[in-house]
């Protein structure tokens, strides 16, 4: 008896340690997705970050691309800026609190999606979690609207809130948070106005 309890204590550590092991090794990844494209992270780096070798990270998940999968779909879910209805200010401001810590890692992704499956996959939960916060962010306008005019503001307001929209004010032309957050309040207070008054 003592010797079948003993190889079940053992096998008990064993799995422990492989299983730390294997969720060390996707926190390094997990870090390294930030700011790092699919072909810029190696395996080695992984590896390092996680103070084990690349062999026993093959070991683990077979390949870069699986340990990459993985990877993704254990982030979570996909944050953005708290709803709060009507209060366009606070929508804004949130949104580009997001965008300023997640922004241009979003955009790493993006240049990434059309080679990597599992990249689309991910990116493709944050556009319907983006849809969905928009949809309930301005329900008590979209509500008012006939189905083609709701689903056009709908578009219309996605487009507003986007990353690609952050990324154009703030990175592209350079603008400051706050003329970055002018402008995208401009766009959505436009849109809102637009469809008050027709």
């Amino acid at each position: 008896m003592k010797t079948i309890a003993t190889r079940r204590y053992v096998m008990g550590v064993r799995a422990e340690a492989a299983a730390a092991t294997k969720q060390s090794i996707l926190e390094s990844a997990h870090r390294l997705l930030v700011t790092h494209s699919f072909e810029e992270m190696t395996v080695d780096m992984i590896a390092a970050g996680a103070d084990t070798t690349a062999r026993t990270v093959l070991r683990i998940f077979g390949s870069k691309e699986e340990l990459f999968a993985e990877a993704l779909h254990s982030l979570g879910q996909f944050g953005h800026a708290p709803i709060t209805p009507g209060d366009i200010d606070a929508l804004v401001s949130g949104t580009c609190d997001f965008y300023e810590r997640i922004g241009d890692t979003v955009i790493r992704w993006l240049g990434d999606e059309p080679r990597i499956p599992a990249m689309r996959e991910h990116l493709n939960i944050g556009r319907q979690h983006l849809r969905a916060w928009v949809a309930e962010s301005f329900a008590a306008v979209l509500n008012r609207l006939q189905s083609s005019a709701r689903n056009e503001l709908h578009d219309a307001l996605i487009v507003g809130f986007d990353v690609y929209t952050w990324k154009l004010l703030r990175r592209d032309f350079g603008l400051s948070r706050r003329a970055t957050e002018a402008s995208i309040r401009l766009i959505v207070r436009g849109l809102i106005g637009e469809r008050k008054n027709g």
